[in-house]
């Protein structure tokens, strides 16, 4: 069962995450983006962007980093082995572009028991240099509870 003390607990910002190029291309060839902004940097250029851009999903790299530091949180006591994705939201500020800097923050949104298990949602922001919102990451974990 997810500790409910921790719903509100902030976690520290990760360490800057350097988007590269490639990282993208192969982002966007993962999730059969065939955008042009996503693959070739002349196109993202005449779009308006300084270099290619990531598609909308791209965030969850970012998040990710902050949801290991809350999976490995021993007061927080989530059993990975147990956990089913639930939700999965992005609210973007801008796109992410190959070049940015990138630092998550999150914090424990809500804990819910419903029976054994437990739903934890969590809400990651994403910043650029100069803390600049770039993303609003929000996700929800179902742990299901023991036998």
């Amino acid at each position: 069962m997810v500790n409910v003390n921790v719903q509100g607990k902030k976690y520290p910002a990760t360490n800057p995450y350097l988007v590269g190029r490639e990282k993208i291309r192969e982002f966007a060839h993962a999730v059969k983006s065939t955008n042009p902004i996503n693959l070739d940097v002349f196109a993202a250029q005449a779009a308006g962007y300084n270099d290619v851009v990531a598609p909308p999903t791209f965030a969850v790299v970012i998040q990710e980093r902050s949801l290991a530091t809350v999976l490995n949180d021993p007061e927080a006591d989530i059993d990975f082995s147990r956990v089913v994705h639930g939700d999965q939201r992005f609210i973007h500020a801008r796109p992410i572009v190959a070049g940015d800097e990138l630092v998550s923050v999150l914090e424990v949104a809500s804990v819910k028991t419903l029976g054994a298990h437990s739903m934890v949602t969590f809400e990651t922001k994403i910043f650029a240099e100069g803390d600049e919102l770039v993303c609003t990451a929000i996700s929800t974990l179902v742990v299901r509870g023991g036998e």
